[in-house]
């Protein structure tokens, strides 16, 4: 079961995107992405996730487009950025914007990151890092790109809770079992909006297909009972189905649901439409269907 207390810290849905955040070297968002950011807030999303590993320096502007809506890194990379100055950048934040922003925290992949060595012993020590700036983060503002036991149970013990991506709802069921009631789940799910069946799996396929070539998700599928023939073609619609809201808006607001029910407290719902545009359409219409506002 969901904790309303939980709940009320992210809201019960928010999105996640990769396609706003500011350019590295600039101060403020696009005219465009500005826009985006206000309506969200106004369409009443309770927080909205910047994927895509971003500093800080690119999730600053994007805080500051809002007026209510929370903030969250999804995921910032451990190895990119020194703890040191993660906390001096986060209590800027928070000087301007009190209450607004949540730090999710991750170990990427060894794929992507050169000096990628035991990835929970690193995470321990950047908390230690986090907890120890002259402005430290608080814990509860701190939020672990978790998938296996250890991860999700230092995400209750040194952080708020964990931000898990790529996980079914029994996966979420279980992580609720090991955390307790307390700490924060707050998983990605991933939307298609498509009536068409196939079409939508095409556009789920196309996106899958890269991390089925990632050890740590493949690692945790397993544990979630896939095995390689869910893995081949970009994945089986069993697996497709498990991970995906697939369809018209019911569909989605019926796998939310099932989220929620296994135990999330906030999900992130990430539009994918099967191009590069801002699928502002699909998060009015998701906005409309769960009565956000």
């Amino acid at each position: 079961m969901t904790s309303s207390t939980n709940q009320g810290k992210l809201g019960p849905v928010g999105v996640w995107t990769l396609a706003l955040r500011a350019a590295p070297d600039a101060s403020e968002l696009t005219a465009e992405a500005a826009e985006a950011v206000a309506e969200l807030d106004e369409l009443g999303f309770g927080a909205l996730w910047v994927g895509g590993s971003p500093s800080i320096a690119e999730v600053a502007p994007v805080v500051a487009a809002g007026r209510r809506i929370k903030v969250a890194t999804g995921i910032l990379s451990i190895w990119q950025h020194g703890a040191a100055d993660v906390a001096a950048d986060v209590a800027r934040i928070e000087e301007s914007a009190p209450g607004r922003f949540f730090l999710g925290l991750g170990v990427s992949h060894e794929k992507f990151t050169p000096e990628y060595a035991k990835p929970y012993g690193a995470m321990v020590s950047y908390l230690d890092g986090l907890d120890t700036a002259p402005v430290p983060v608080p814990a509860e503002r701190r939020l672990l790109a978790a998938l296996g036991p250890k991860m999700l149970r230092l995400s209750a013990d040194r952080a708020g809770g964990a931000h898990p991506y790529l996980v079914t709802s029994g996966q979420i069921a279980e992580a609720r079992e090991l955390l307790g009631p307390d700490a924060v789940i707050a998983p990605d799910l991933k939307v298609v909006l498509e009536p068409d069946l196939d079409r939508a799996r095409s556009i789920a396929r196309e996106n899958l297909s890269f991390y089925l070539e990632l050890p740590n998700y493949l690692r945790n599928f397993e544990r979630a009972g896939f095995s390689a023939p869910d893995f081949a073609d970009g994945g089986s619609d069993r697996l497709l189905d498990a991970v995906f809201a697939l369809g018209d808006v019911d569909r989605a607001r019926r796998k939310i649901e099932e989220f929620r029910s296994a135990g999330a407290d906030h999900v992130a719902l990430n539009v994918m439409t099967g191009d590069q545009d801002l699928p502002r359409r699909q998060w009015r219409d998701l906005a409309a269907a769960l009565e956000l506002s």
